[in-house]
Formats: structure tokens, sequence, C-alpha cells
């Protein structure tokens, strides 16, 4: 098939969004498949007001169905709920194209969190539901999640799973960061959402690591000067980051996934994670981590897990199982056929 995929998650950004679009890609590609992206590569963009790691990037109605007649996809999957994602849903529903989206992000409590007034979550949530209304299917990543979106009144949704490059993350030797154990790890983007002054209040022996960046991170610094902030690691030196600690606390209670949590376990580094969606669908409690009302309770535990077993666990996740899902849910689009008219350009869509 041809796959257009269009996104506005995209490199540089560093996020499980576009480690999962990228991985998703060459697992598709592997398979045989043609698949374009419609990203915001090359295309102006301009910080998100309040999140200034994000970009958002803009393209008129016109531009985009003119991408899309040019790729002539069978499939169109939109990725995003941001400015390309709803720019492309307004192109497919006006020439009556079918798609599929993603629901990779919460963003109603994302937003919830930064503009802390009332209604502020119930129309975040409205939004969402419109944009993934039309949807063929809903893709999401764990059953929780899925579980959620049903009650909120989402519909055609369906279960999209994750994995991890076990190439990648596997046990290295442990001495890659020469620090006084044990090493309680913490990874992913320093952004208030991410529950990170949990992870900082930890009244736990050993140092405190936090790999990655964000909008937080000059506060944390302030706030835990004994912590050791990496800022971004990637490759092999990421992985072996993972390797050394001793465990790795995920804080969130926000995320619909973290892929930090498969890339700890593949390198044999247990979990410690609050008892809430996505760590329940991901570690399996007492195997790869533990899952508890209190992190210190978690990150106690989780020091007495064997290594060995939670590598092994983390083999239940793969990038080709979750390519072999996305493919399964994906709808044909309808045939293209452009032609000019004085407005601009317009479709005639045909059944496949």
């Amino acid at each position: 098939m041809r796959i257009l995929i269009v996104t506005d998650a995209w490199s540089p950004q560093v996020n499980g969004v576009v480690r999962t679009l990228n991985a998703l890609i060459c697992e598709l590609r592997a398979k045989g498949h043609d698949v374009r992206t419609i990203n915001p590569e090359g295309r102006p963009s301009r910080p998100l007001p309040l999140y200034r790691e994000i970009t958002l990037t803009h393209t008129s109605v016109a531009a985009m169905e003119a991408e899309i007649a040019a790729i002539a996809p069978d499939v169109i999957h939109i990725a995003t709920e941001g400015p390309l994602g709803w720019t492309a849903r307004r192109v497919c529903l006006r020439a009556g194209l079918k798609f599929t989206t993603g629901f990779h992000t919460r963003f109603a409590e994302y937003a919830a969190a930064r503009i802390p007034l009332p209604g502020v979550l119930s129309l975040g949530w409205q939004v969402l539901r419109r944009f993934h209304a039309p949807s063929q299917a809903v893709m999401v990543p764990t059953k929780s999640i899925g579980a959620e979106l049903d009650r909120r009144n989402f519909t055609n949704v369906k279960i999209w799973t994750r994995g991890v490059d076990h190439g990648l993350f596997r046990p290295y030797p442990r001495d890659h960061l020469g620090l006084p154990r044990p090493i309680i790890l913490y990874a992913g983007r320093l952004a208030v959402e991410k529950g990170i002054d949990d992870f900082i209040a930890l009244r736990v022996k050993g140092t405190k690591v936090l790999v990655g960046d964000g909008p937080e991170r000059a506060r944390l610094e302030k706030l835990a000067p004994e912590a050791r902030f990496l800022g971004f690691r990637h490759g092999e030196d990421y992985a072996r980051t993972h390797a050394a600690a001793d465990v790795m606390v995920f804080p969130s209670r926000t995320d619909t996934f973290g892929l930090v949590m498969l890339e700890a376990m593949a390198c044999g580094t247990p979990v410690a994670a609050y008892n809430a969606p996505s760590p329940l669908d991901v570690v399996d409690n007492g195997v790869t981590g533990i899952i508890a009302g209190r992190l210190e309770d978690a990150v106690e535990r989780a020091l007495t897990l064997d290594r060995g077993v939670v590598e092994q666990g983390s083999r239940a996740f793969s990038w080709k199982t979750c390519a072999d899902l996305f493919e399964s849910w994906l709808v044909p689009c309808g045939t293209i056929t452009p032609r000019r008219r004085r407005q601009g350009l317009a479709y005639a869509t045909l059944p496949r």
C-alpha cells in the first residue's frame, strides 16, 4: 500500500510520538509498503504558547489538497491533533476520503495543567472528541486509554500497542554513569504534566538522575541541586544510561503509554510507577516493575526484582507487532482524481 501519515510531531522534536512514528515507518517499509509523510519539515513554524519546545506548523487547505493529490495514497492516517492534522482532516471530509487517527497525548490534561481555569479540561476533551469523531479507527496505545475514551463517548476506538528496539535497548555493562548507587533514573521531558516534582520529592537513598530537557529544567535544578541533570542522550549512550540505572521511576499519571518504561525494561532495569493508566498496561506488577500508590514503596520493592526476568518480560513488546496492528486498522481512503476549477483544486472520489 501507499500509506500517507500526516503528523505535527516530527524531528528534531524528542518525544514518544516522534520515536513511535519513526519506528513504525521503518517497520512498514520493511514490510514493502510505500510510506509517505506530510510533516513540519521545511515549513514555517512557530513555538506553541506556554510550551516553546513544541512548534506549530500551518499550511493552507489548498496546499494540503495538492500534496495529498500528488501522493495519491491508498490509506491516510492522521497521527496528531495539531494544525496539520486539522487541515488534513478538513481536506478528507470535504473530499469524502476515509482516514484513521492516532490518540497519542492527553492534550486536555496538559492544557488544564498549564491553564488552571474552570472548564479547560472539559473543553479540551470536547475538542479531541470532535477531531476524532469521523475517524474510521481511533488508534490508542493501551486498553486503559481505550476504556477511558469509550467512557468519554469516542467511537471506533482500536488498541495499537507500542514496541522497543531490543537490539539497541539491552543489558549492557552497568558502569556507564559511575555514580553512587542505587541510581534512581527519570527519563523524559521536563514538563509540568510529567509529575517530576514527585520524583524530586522521593526520599530514597542513592543518586537521582534525570535524562531529558524541557521548560521545567531551570526550576527543578534549583529545587534539587543534588540531582544529576544530564540533558538529552541519544542512541547507545541513552540505552547504556538506562542499563546503568538501578530503577527507572515513571511518575506521570497522564501519559498514554510511556516508551521509556519499555526502554528501561529491555535493559533489565525495573520500573517504579503509580497505579495509573499506562503503567497498568505496560508493567507486569512484581515482575518487570512495581506499581504502587506511593512512589517510595514502588522504588524500594523494584530494587529487589531480578533484572534478567525484567528484560525477558519486555520481549512481549516489539515494533513488528506494533506495525502489524497499525496495518490491520487501516482503511482504503478512496481514489483521488484531481481536477482544476476556478476556485482551486477539487477531488472526485471513487470507491476502490
